[in-house]
């Protein structure tokens, strides 16, 4: 029994008793705040700051490096044009040199007796010369010596087929160069000097494209690592 007559209502000010006969436990609104979320304490600022800034020096230092390797990639998808001539080295003029820059060129002359260096790379058996050609000092052609033909009476070569680049952009693999001929021999390179590195095809250098899209993926994952802390925050 309700203790209501039939048909009549409870006022809308009463409490609805549960089945209990106790009154029901009232609904929180969506306006009103948790308690037990006010309790949370605050999100680390300083620490979410500084992964952020972590974040981007990675993203940023992983930009560079595929920048730096752009000239590499560039080559290494010109595979399929056709190489440049460009004859007698110890003739060949400044604007010859220029339209084969960073190309693949086939190239002949006389390297000198002198004024070279000798180094070699880690896990390569064979290897390296840095050798002036002949009567020049701004063309430098970079040959690999066989391994167990590295003695007094190796002969260098006389036609080459590689690639033709700047000595102060030849890449990472010759990075430094010039400063270490100019170290062994005494003598200044001069600004704008070429380097032919003898062997070195567009074939050679896919190991940059894989590199530069690592880089350019790992930045990509930074990026996002940061659009999705900014957004979470926000």
């Amino acid at each position: 029994m309700s203790g209501l007559p039939d048909g009549a209502q409870a006022p809308s000010g009463s409490a609805q008793l549960g089945p209990g006969g106790g009154r029901g436990a009232r609904e929180p609104s969506h306006d009103e705040l948790d308690p037990e979320l006010l309790q949370l304490p605050a999100p680390p600022r300083r620490e979410r700051t500084l992964t952020l800034a972590v974040l981007a020096m990675a993203a940023a230092a992983a930009l560079a490096m595929a920048f730096v390797l752009r000239r590499d990639v560039a080559y290494a998808l010109a595979g399929g044009q056709a190489g440049v001539t460009l004859g007698d080295l110890a003739t060949a003029r400044a604007e010859g040199l220029a339209s084969a820059e960073n190309r693949l060129v086939r190239a002949e002359g006389l390297l000198g007796a002198a004024g070279g260096i000798r180094y070699e790379r880690p896990f390569v058996e064979d290897s390296f010369r840095t050798v002036p050609v002949a009567g020049r000092n701004d063309i430098w052609v970079d040959v690999r010596v066989p391994a167990g033909q590295e003695n007094g009476r190796w002969e260098p070569p006389r036609t080459f087929t590689g690639r033709l680049v700047r000595m102060s952009a030849a890449g990472p693999r010759h990075r430094g160069l010039a400063t270490a001929i100019e170290a062994a021999t005494h003598e200044r390179v001069p600004a704008g000097a070429w380097l032919l590195v003898d062997g070195e095809g567009p074939d050679g250098a896919r190991w940059a494209v894989v590199l530069a899209a690592l880089f350019l993926g790992f930045a990509l994952w930074n990026a996002v690592a940061i659009a999705r802390i900014v957004r979470k925050v926000a």
